[in-house]
């Protein structure tokens, strides 16, 4: 089977920075696939190019074949990719629901599709529906992003990126995050992850990709890169179990 979307031999610039130095992944239709890294990797920078939020210096993003580097980035919502970013950024002085509508923006003429695209949200996020008068500057770090995932999947997207879910949140809400995760993966919906929590993304994602300083050093199916010793100590808590233990 072909794949959904391809990224080929991506380089991202900034200044005279280098983000990503040829990064080529690809994402199948129903997959979830997850881009693991410590901080400054490319993980963001990865995503951002893909939504069409920076431009490429060099390689290419595609989607079913259709080569998206010059497509703006609304556009690119209308084709399908549809990005819940890195802190949430809800508009913090609109309603839960007011936030919902402005992710429908592409959408406006489709009144029906939008009732029914909300009415899905509201059945993954039911505390959305308590909060949905609610000014989202108000609600917790975990309803937030709640709502930043539910806000994304309002433009009825192929293609879900989600940009470090679990951060910052309780152990229980990370639980509910990635069994959410789960469901709206099993509702049709590819997903691309990038996630600091390792093992969570590896529990939930069917292959993996680890970048290091903008460039793929490992990949493959995710119950391999569980088992990696480096991959255990670097991402999976080993090393720093030796740091507290140390022989």
């Amino acid at each position: 089977m072909g794949a959904l979307l391809s990224v080929d031999n991506l380089c991202i610039t900034y200044g005279s920075v280098e983000a990503l130095k040829g990064v080529s992944l690809d994402l199948k239709e129903g997959e979830i696939v997850t881009v693991l890294g410590a901080n400054g990797a490319g993980k963001s920078t990865l995503l951002r190019a893909i939504s069409g939020l920076v431009p490429p210096k060099s390689g290419a993003v595609t989607l079913n074949g259709v080569r998206l580097n010059d497509v703006p980035a609304h556009d690119i919502v209308l084709k399908g990719i549809s990005q819940s970013p890195e802190g949430r950024r809800v508009f913090a002085t609109l309603t839960v629901e007011e936030n919902l509508d402005l992710g429908a923006y592409t959408r406006q003429k489709q009144k029906r599709e939008v009732a029914d695209a909300k009415e899905r949200v509201f059945e993954l996020f039911p505390i959305l529906v308590e909060r949905r008068r609610q000014l989202s500057g108000t609600l917790s770090g975990g309803e937030q992003q709640m709502l930043a995932m539910g806000r994304a999947l309002m433009s009825n997207p192929r293609i879900l990126l989600l940009d470090e879910p679990s951060l910052g949140l309780s152990p229980l809400f990370v639980k509910l995050i990635f069994k959410i995760i789960r469901e709206i993966n099993a509702q049709g919906v590819s997903i691309l992850l990038v996630e600091q929590n390792a093992r969570k993304a590896l529990g939930v994602a069917n292959r993996g990709y680890v970048l290091e300083t903008g460039v793929v050093s490992v990949s493959g199916l995710a119950s391999d890169l569980r088992k990696d010793k480096k991959i255990q100590e670097a991402y999976l808590g080993g090393a720093a179990l030796k740091e507290k233990h140390p022989a």
